[in-house]
C-alpha cells in the first residue's frame, strides 16, 4: 500500500470571472482590443523544441515537451541559454523561468495542476526524473519545485492528457496497464497518495484530452479511440467520475464517424459556465477540424464551427474561446475562404462560435505542421506553447504569451489619400481601409489640415480586400492649395496617414 504523501485536496477549482461582457464582438473603447487578450505578444522566453503541454499554478506558467533547452527573448538557437530537460516553469508576470528544473529523461505530453496551486503533475514517455524511477507520470510541489516522494503510479506507456478535480487524478494516454493492474488507456489515481482508483472507462484506442466538469459529475475524454467498456463512443465521451460508465451525450453524434476518407480525433477539451468545448483535428480532405460547444450536464449540442485545418488546443477565456490550429478555410462559418494562408491563431465567441476579433499568427514547424499545440491561462493572459518558430512575423520559438494590458496593437498604418480637383471650388479625396490585428471595427476621420471634414465606422478583416472610401469636398474654393491625411482608430490608438496635397480647381 502506498503512504499517504500528501494533503487531502477537496473543491472545485474557482472559476475567474468573465474579462469582457457579452455583445458586440468590439469593446475597445476601453482597453484598445476587442476580445479578452491583446494581439500583442509580450516578451516571453523561448525553447529549443515543441512545447505540448501548458499549464497555470498562481503566478506560475509550466511548460513540457520535446524541448532541452530555454533561451533568452531575441536570442537565437545557441545564445543566451539554460539547460531545461523536457519541462520548465516561467514568471506569468514577466516571462522568465524560475528555478525549477527537474531532469526528465523522455519528452512530457501532458500538465495538470491542482485547484489549490499545491501540486502539478505531468506525464509523457519520461521514466526517471532527477535519476528517481517516476513511470510515465510525476508529481511535484508548487512551493518547493521538488519531486514528491512516494507519490509513484507505474504507467506502462505514454501519459498524453491529465485533469485534476477534487481527490482524483485522472490520465489518458497510449498505456495499457497502471501499477499492473489493467487500465486501456484511460485510468485515475488518488491525488493524495497516487494510489490507483477503480475507475475504468476501457478506451479502445489513445486518448487525448481530458477534462473533468465544473461540477465534478462528468468527466469529459476525447480521443481516437470508437469504443468505450464495448459500447459505440467514437472520439468522444462523457463519464461517470466515480464509475467510468458513459452517459448519453447527443453532441458526440456531430463528429463525423470514421471512414476511408475521414477520421477526426478529438485534441483538448475545455470548460466553462457549464459548458464543455471540443477541438478536434481531422485526417483527409474536407474532414471535421472545427469546434463544438455542449451543454456539459445534458450533453446537447449548443453550436458547432466548422473551419478547415487542425485544431490542436483551445482555451476559454470569458465570453471568448481561443483556438490554435492550421485553419485555412472557414468560408461555411462566414470567414475566410481558403487559399487565404493559414490562421494559426484565432478566437471565437464562446456563445455561438463565430469568429472574433483577434489574429495574431506563427508559423508552423516540426511534424504536426499546426503551430499552436496547447494552451494556458490564469484569467488574464494566453500561453501558448507549439512547434512555431515565429510570432507575428518576428523570430519567438516554442512559446509566446499574450496579455490584457491596456493597449493592444495599433491599426496599420493608411497610405496617404489620393486627392484630385477637377471641378471648381471641389475636390475627391480617397483612401482605403486597413487591418487591426486585435479589433474589427474601426474609426476613420478624414481632415482637411487641422479640419475634421469627415468620418466613417468601417469593419475590417485580415483575409478580405482593403476597401476604398471616397469624400467629395465643397468647402474649398478655386486656387487654394490644401493637404488632406486620414487617421484611424480602435478606441484607443491611433494611426495617421501621410499627407496629400491638391491645388484646387
Amino acid at each position: 500500500m502506498k503512504k499517504v504523501v500528501l494533503a487531502v485536496v477537496a473543491g472545485a477549482a474557482v472559476v475567474a470571472a468573465a474579462l469582457v461582457p457579452s455583445g458586440p464582438p468590439v469593446s475597445a473603447a476601453m482597453s484598445g482590443f476587442g476580445s479578452a487578450v491583446s494581439a500583442v505578444g509580450k516578451v516571453t522566453w523561448q525553447t529549443n523544441d515543441s512545447v505540448n503541454a501548458l499549464a497555470v499554478a498562481g503566478d506560475t506558467v509550466y511548460a513540457g515537451g520535446l524541448f532541452t533547452r530555454i533561451r533568452q527573448p531575441g536570442k537565437v538557437e545557441g545564445q543566451g541559454e539554460a539547460a531545461r530537460t523536457y519541462l520548465a516553469a516561467f514568471d506569468r508576470t514577466t516571462g522568465t523561468p524560475t528555478a525549477f528544473a527537474p531532469k526528465l529523461n523522455g519528452a512530457v505530453w501532458s500538465i495538470a495542476t491542482s485547484a489549490d496551486g499545491k501540486w502539478v503533475v505531468v506525464g509523457g514517455d519520461f521514466t526517471t526524473v532527477d535519476g528517481v524511477a517516476r513511470q510515465h507520470i510525476a508529481m511535484f510541489s508548487v512551493a518547493t519545485g521538488k519531486l514528491v516522494a512516494g507519490w509513484d503510479p507505474a504507467v506502462s506507456y505514454r501519459v498524453a492528457a491529465l485533469a485534476i478535480h477534487g481527490t482524483s487524478v485522472y490520465l489518458g494516454g497510449s498505456f495499457q496497464r497502471v501499477d499492473k493492474a489493467v487500465r486501456n488507456r484511460v485510468a485515475a489515481v488518488a491525488l493524495s497518495t497516487g494510489a490507483l482508483l477503480p475507475w475504468d472507462p476501457d478506451a479502445d484506442n489513445d486518448v487525448y484530452a481530458l477534462k473533468a466538469s465544473d461540477d465534478g459529475t462528468r468527466v469529459f475524454v476525447g480521443g481516437g479511440f470508437s469504443e468505450l467498456n464495448g459500447d459505440d463512443h467514437w472520439a468522444l465521451a462523457m463519464v461517470d467520475p466515480t464509475t467510468g460508465a458513459a452517459f448519453d451525450m447527443p453532441a458526440a453524434d456531430a463528429i463525423p464517424e470514421p471512414s476511408p476518407d475521414c477520421m477526426s480525433r478529438v485534441r483538448d477539451i475545455d470548460t466553462a459556465d457549464g459548458r464543455v468545448f471540443v477541438a478536434n483535428a481531422g485526417s483527409g480532405i474536407g474532414c471535421y477540424d472545427g469546434v463544438l460547444a455542449a451543454d456539459e450536464t445534458t450533453g446537447k449540442l449548443l453550436w458547432q464551427s466548422q473551419c478547415l485545418g487542425a485544431t490542436e488546443a483551445i482555451k476559454v477565456i470569458g465570453n471568448w474561446l481561443y483556438k490554435g490550429s492550421h485553419a485555412h478555410d472557414c468560408s461555411k462559418d462566414g470567414g475566410f475562404p481558403d487559399k487565404t494562408g493559414m490562421h494559426h491563431l484565432l478566437v471565437e465567441s464562446a456563445i455561438n462560435g463565430k469568429l472574433g476579433p483577434w489574429y495574431p499568427n506563427t508559423d508552423a514547424g516540426g511534424e504536426t505542421l499546426v503551430g499552436p499545440l496547447a494552451f494556458a491561462s490564469g484569467g488574464n493572459d494566453l500561453w501558448v506553447g507549439g512547434d512555431f518558430t515565429t510570432v507575428n512575423g518576428k523570430p519567438q520559438q516554442g512559446l509566446t504569451r499574450f496579455d490584457n494590458a491596456p493597449g493592444g496593437a495599433k491599426p496599420a498604418v493608411p497610405a496617404a489619400p489620393k486627392v484630385s480637383s477637377t471641378r471648381a471650388n471641389q475636390s475627391t479625396v480617397s483612401f482605403t481601409t486597413v487591418v487591426d490585428t486585435d479589433n474589427i471595427a474601426l474609426s476613420y476621420v478624414l481632415y482637411r489640415g487641422t479640419t475634421k471634414v469627415a468620418s466613417w465606422s468601417r469593419s475590417s478583416y485580415s483575409w478580405t480586400k482593403p476597401t476604398v472610401q471616397t469624400f467629395t469636398d465643397t468647402a474649398v474654393r478655386t486656387g487654394q492649395t490644401v493637404s488632406y491625411h486620414v487617421e484611424v482608430g480602435d478606441g484607443r490608438n491611433l494611426s495617421k496617414s501621410p499627407a496629400a496635397a491638391v491645388k484646387i480647381r
